[in-house]
């Protein structure tokens, strides 16, 4: 069997035994969702473009949130428990080779994050009068959400090698998550609120052009003055994004094991 039919045999496999967890399921969608729920109805900010409210961006926001909690989350911790619970060592005596390990992982997480995104998408259109977006920007809209997949699922798996124990998994990959939302633009906008040197340091990472990229999708152009560039910056989005996966696959070339590095 070929490396392609080896993942996509191993992402049903872990396609059956998300939707089986009925629990993981309905926290890992609807947490996204409530929070944009929750954020759409208490800020009622406006902004200079007509018929553009606080919760109109949260909803485009929120969509790099979604992401990240079913790619980064999900694959960080989900490697780490299959690597704790001997899973990988298991395979490891099967003809599946680590890339197709990885291929069906990336199956899994691109399953959750479509989704995840067209559950957020549906709650922003519908409580909150969302536009969706015309045919130029849904490809704009196709390649960013591709590149923020691929880049927070490969950092994830990169993660995981730090957590040592799968109990602990959750705790650790959400700190990251939580501070990047908030520094990022995801939970505070216009970014202009935050320090200077706030921003340069949120720049770096790929959340925040993450959010960016799906603001462009969703929002009237005017908006771009209220982006610390006064700019989409398309071509930026597209770069970090980019680098940020090779940035990824080259850490999971280095890091991956097939068992604890303590045993």
């Amino acid at each position: 069997m070929s490396t392609l039919t080896l993942g996509v045999s191993r992402g049903h496999v872990e396609l059956l035994q998300f939707f089986r967890d009925r629990t993981a399921m309905v926290f890992t969608f609807a947490f996204p969702a409530l929070l944009l729920l929750l954020f759409g109805t208490i800020f009622q900010d406006s902004y200079d473009q007509p018929g553009v409210s606080a919760a109109h961006v949260f909803s485009a926001s929120m969509i790099a949130y979604g992401i990240l909690t079913t790619a980064f989350v999900t694959m960080g911790a989900g490697l780490a428990m299959d690597r704790e619970d001997g899973t990988l060592k298991r395979l490891h005596g099967t003809p599946i080779s680590a890339t197709s390990y990885v291929l069906g992982k990336l199956l899994l997480v691109l399953v959750l994050a479509v989704a995840e995104a067209v559950l957020l998408i549906g709650v922003g259109a519908l409580f909150f009068g969302m536009s969706l977006p015309d045919a130029s920007h849904g490809v704009a809209f196709a390649w960013i959400f591709v590149l923020s997949v691929i880049s927070a699922s490969l950092l994830g798996m990169a993660v995981s090698t730090v957590v040592k124990h799968a109990r602990t998994a959750g705790a650790i990959l959400n700190v990251p998550v939580v501070v990047l939302q908030f520094i990022s633009g995801v939970f505070i906008y216009p970014l202009t609120q935050l320090p200077s040197w706030l921003i340069t340091v949120a720049s770096i990472f790929p959340v925040k052009w993450m959010a960016q990229g799906f603001r462009y999708v969703f929002l009237p152009d005017g908006m771009r003055v209220n982006e610390a560039a006064g700019q989409w910056e398309l071509g930026r989005i597209a770069l970090v994004l980019g680098a940020w996966c090779v940035v990824g696959l080259v850490l999971c070339l280095a890091t991956f094991r097939w068992s604890r590095s303590d045993r």
